[in-house]
C-alpha cells in the first residue's frame, strides 16, 4: 500500500528558515540546518552528481538512503521548485538543474496553475497543480503505483498535510544547532505522537533522527 512520507529539517529550538532569495532559495539558514546531511555520500551522489565516493557513510547516510528508495512521486509547494525565484523569466525552470534528483512525477502546488508539464531529463516530470491538497494527493498516489508519494516541502506544504492528517510517515531530522528564528513548524499542530509510533536516533554528526510512523 502506497504510503505519505515527509521529511523535515528543524533547529532544536524548532524553527526552519523563512528568509528565502533569489540566490538563497532555502534561507540563509539552511545550510547550517542540513549540513551533515548534505556531508553524506548519497545525498552528494544523489543531488551534486558527485561519484566520487566521498562523503560520510554513518548513520545520517543510512537515512538519506531510506529517503530516495521506494518514492513514486512526489508534491512540493512553489516556493521549492524556485517559481517564485525569477517570476518574469518564462524561460526559468526551477532551480535544480537540467536533471533535477527525483526521477519521478513531480506536482508543484501553484496558484499560478494551470501551466503546462515541464519533462526534464533524468526521469523527473513537474506538473503545476491549483487545487486541493486531497486532489493533488490522490493524483501523486496514482501516478506512484506501488510506491510511496514523498512530501518534499516546504514548509506550508508541510504543515498543511500535517494538519489535514495525511502523512504516515514523518521523519524529523533535528540539527544540534539553535536558529532563534525563522518559521516555527508545530505552532499549532498538536497530536500526533498519539497517531505514530515514535522513535529517535542519534547520528555520529548530533543530528537527531526523529521517526513518526502510523
Amino acid at each position: 500500500m502506497t504510503r505519505v512520507r515527509l521529511d523535515l529539517f528543524t533547529s532544536l529550538d524548532g524553527y526552519t528558515p523563512s528568509d528565502p532569495t533569489p540566490d538563497n532559495p532555502m534561507g540563509e539558514d539552511w545550510g547550517r540546518l542540513t549540513a551533515a546531511y548534505a556531508a553524506t555520500r548519497t545525498f552528494r551522489e544523489n543531488v551534486f552528481g558527485d561519484t566520487s565516493g566521498a562523503g560520510t557513510t554513518g548513520v545520517d547516510d543510512r537515512y538519506v538512503i531510506a529517503s530516495i528508495e521506494g518514492v513514486g512521486s512526489e508534491i512540493m509547494g512553489a516556493g521549492k521548485f524556485g517559481l517564485h525565484a525569477f517570476p518574469d523569466d518564462s524561460d526559468w525552470k526551477g532551480w535544480w538543474g537540467e536533471t533535477p534528483p527525483f526521477g519521478t512525477a513531480v506536482y508543484v502546488l501553484t496558484h499560478t496553475a494551470p501551466r503546462p508539464s515541464l519533462p526534464m531529463k533524468g526521469g523527473t516530470t513537474f506538473h503545476f497543480r491549483d487545487t486541493a491538497i486531497e486532489d493533488v494527493l490522490t493524483e501523486a498516489t496514482e501516478a506512484a503505483g506501488d510506491l510511496d508519494v514523498r512530501v518534499g516541502g516546504g514548509y506550508r506544504t508541510a504543515r498543511d498535510f500535517l494538519r489535514a492528517g495525511l502523512v504516515d510517515d514523518l521523519h524529523l531530522l533535528v540539527a544540534p544547532i539553535f536558529l532563534g528564528r525563522g518559521h516555527r513548524l508545530w505552532d499549532d499542530l498538536r497530536g500526533i505522537e498519539v497517531t505514530h509510533r515514535v522513535t529517535t536516533e542519534v547520528a555520529e554528526s548530533g543530528m537527531i533522527h526523529v521517526t513518526l510512523k502510523r
